[in-house]
Parts: structure tokens; C-alpha cells; sequence
């Protein structure tokens, strides 16, 4: 996405990447930061742009980049700079730790639906079982590929490298359970004690609690919480797992795309989980929250929640023949908006494509 951009643009710039840089050499970012002010002097131009990929893995990296903007500042130079990089957690981590106040944050959430479709021709139900993740649109002809594909190229290096080497874990092979496990349970609604009781590696309700969050931040997996009128009761609720790509649910799930498919209340799941994968991936853009709603055997799939306002989305692909969830949710909570997704509602693909924020205002 850089890259068109720099294409595009027509102000000066110039990109590095620490990539092939050792770790441990913490002067590299000002000497790139320095090169960059020389062809901007030189040039003679007002400004100069300057993008650094990969910048995570240079030790330190927040408290050079602090020096070189804050120099910049006081001396009234016009150098923008970019920095990107593909650890989530460590890219936060240094953001919030060094460089609070200095920063606009771009997100770049999982590949929507309408950018798979455009890029790779995938179908809605191709895009609703194999997820957003581009690079393996390739492999998708050939599933036991796909799958080595996600498990060794996605799933290993975000737990290995982004969450085990960011966070203290104490646990390690609990938290590669619990990540497993959760994703397995996408869609489904599952206390942190019946986790523990499925988990070979003892832990406690508090540990789990935490990899779970960890895994949030991430975004990776998440557990909803039951919407409620106080806050009390949403932190204590049951959470109602949900991934944030639903490939990591269908590595985990053992099931085909074809048995998966053919049979509609297994199918149910995947819809559901794309439908909360679409409302997650947007959250931090429309700064709203998500949640889920239950009484009893009546239910609402998903609850957006913002501006002390609510949005209620029901989910039906023939997983469940029955529920008067939400028209008792909009007796109690009056909602702004309540509808539904799938049958009868608004078509799973035509939804794929909303942008949310279009809904708040």
C-alpha cells in the first residue's frame, strides 16, 4: 500500500528497511534519519518524506525515532516519516511507550472482502471459509496446501514471534492451547472455567483471561462480552469467542470447505464468524465496541455499541430456526438500528461490503 503511494505522491521521499539490519544496531535509525535530511537540504525541498519498514526489530527503536522526530521539531524541518512494521504488539508497545503525542496511528486490518474479491476474484463463500488473508489466495485450489500455508506462514509466526516475544507469558504452551482452542470455538459462547477444563497445561481463570487480551490486541481472537445496561455485568459475562480472520477458525476446525459447506447449521458458524470478523476489523476505525446479547435461549448475534447508542445485527443461515432475540432487544434497549444479516435480511455479501461508519452517524 506504501508502495502505490510513494508511486503516486510527489513529494520527495526515500524508503529503508531494517530488515537485514542487525538488531542490535541502535545508531542505524539516525543515520538513515540524518541521509534523509541531506537529500531533503540538497533538493532544496520544503519537505521530505521518509519511510522505514520493519522497524520493530531494531532494539530500541521507539527512543531513537523520538530523538530524530523531536530534533526535527525544534528546528522547524518539514521531514515526514512513515514507520511500519509487521509486529502489532511491538509496534504498539513503542508507540504508547516513547512516543505518546507524536503520532497519527493508520490500522490495517485484515483483508476485507471487497479487497479479495477485486484482487483474487474470490466469491463471497470462498471469502467467508478461507478469510482475508492474501497471501494464501494462491493455495486455495489446493486446500491441504492452504492450510500448511496458514498454519506455518500465519499462525506460527504471529504466536512465536509477535505475542511470545512481546508479552510476558509464563505459560507459553498454554497460551498456543487457548489460541487453538478458541479458534475452534469461533461463534460459540464458552466460560474461561470449561477453557481450563479443556486445556491440558493448569493455569487460572486470571492467566486466561489475560492471553486472551493478549490475543485481542493482537488481533487474532477475541471474546465478546454480553452487552448489558452496566459495566459490571459485561466484564462478568461469559465470553462469546470470535476470530478476527475466519481462515485461523477454519485451520482449526478439521472441517473441508466442501463438508463444511454442504452442511448448513457447521456452515452457520463460519457466517456468523465473517460477520464478526467484518464488525471487529472496523471497530478501532469507528471507535465503537462489540458485543453480544442473550436471555435465556433468546439472542443477538452482535451488539455495536457507541456514543451511548446501540445497533443490534441478527444472523440467520439456517444454524437456528428460531429466536425472538431481537425484537425483545429492541423492547428493552431501543436500539437505533436492528436488522438482519442472511436470510431474509440483507444479503451476506451485499454486508461484506458495508463500511460500518456509514451506520453511526
Amino acid at each position: 500500500m506504501v508502495k502505490q503511494v510513494l508511486q503516486e505522491t510527489s513529494i520527495p521521499y526515500m524508503f529503508v528497511s531494517a530488515d537485514n539490519v542487525d538488531h542490535a544496531n541502535t545508531t542505524w535509525i539516525g543515520e538513515m534519519w540524518e541521509t534523509a535530511r541531506a537529500r531533503m537540504k540538497v533538493a532544496q525541498t520544503k519537505e521530505f518524506l521518509l519511510v522505514i519498514d520493519e522497524v520493530h526489530k531494531i532494539d530500541n527503536w521507539s527512543e531513537a525515532v523520538k530523538k530524530e522526530w523531536d530534533e526535527d521539531t525544534f528546528n522547524d524541518l518539514n521531514l515526514k516519516v512513515v514507520i511500519l512494521g509487521s509486529s502489532r504488539l511491538l509496534l504498539k508497545d513503542g508507540l504508547t511507550e516513547s512516543l505518546a503525542g507524536r503520532y497519527e496511528l493508520i490500522r490495517m486490518p485484515h483483508w476485507s472482502f471487497a479487497e479479495m474479491h477485486e484482487a483474487f476474484d474470490i466469491d463471497v463463500d470462498q471469502y467467508i471459509y478461507y478469510g482475508g488473508y492474501p497471501g494464501g489466495a494462491m493455495y486455495i485450489k489446493d486446500e491441504r496446501r492452504w492450510r500448511k500455508y496458514i498454519k506455518d506462514s500465519i499462525v506460527a509466526p504471529a504466536i512465536e514471534k509477535d505475542v511470545l516475544r512481546t508479552k510476558v507469558i509464563y505459560k507459553p504452551a498454554l497460551m498456543k492451547q487457548l489460541f487453538k482452542l478458541g479458534c475452534a470455538y469461533s461463534g460459540e459462547e464458552l466460560s474461561l472455567n470449561k477453557m481450563l477444563g479443556q486445556l491440558q497445561d493448569a493455569g487460572n481463570v486470571t492467566t486466561l483471561a489475560s492471553y486472551l487480551t493478549t490475543l485481542d490486541e493482537s488481533r487474532l481472537l477475541c471474546g465478546l462480552k454480553k452487552y448489558a445496561s452496566d459495566n459490571a455485568r459485561k466484564y462478568n459475562s461469559v465470553p462469546k469467542l470470535m476470530v478476527y480472520n475466519t481462515a485461523l477458525f477454519s485451520v482449526q476446525s478439521g472441517m473441508t470447505f466442501q463438508k463444511a459447506y454442504a452442511t448448513p447449521k457447521l456452515w452457520g458458524r463460519w457466517v456468523e464468524s465473517i460477520i464478526g470478523a467484518h464488525l471487529l476489523n472496523q471497530a478501532d476505525e469507528y471507535d465503537y465496541r462489540l458485543y453480544y446479547w442473550r436471555v435465556r435461549g433468546d439472542e443477538v448475534d452482535f451488539i455495536i455499541e457507541y456514543n451511548r447508542q446501540c445497533i443490534a445485527i441478527e444472523v440467520k443461515s439456517g444454524r437456528r430456526t428460531s429466536n425472538n432475540g431481537l425484537a425483545l432487544f429492541q423492547e428493552q434497549f431501543h436500539p437505533v438500528h436492528s436488522f438482519v444479516v442472511g436470510s431474509g435480511g440483507v444479503p451476506i455479501d451485499e454486508f461484506l461490503r458495508w463500511d460500518i461508519g456509514n451506520l453511526l452517524d
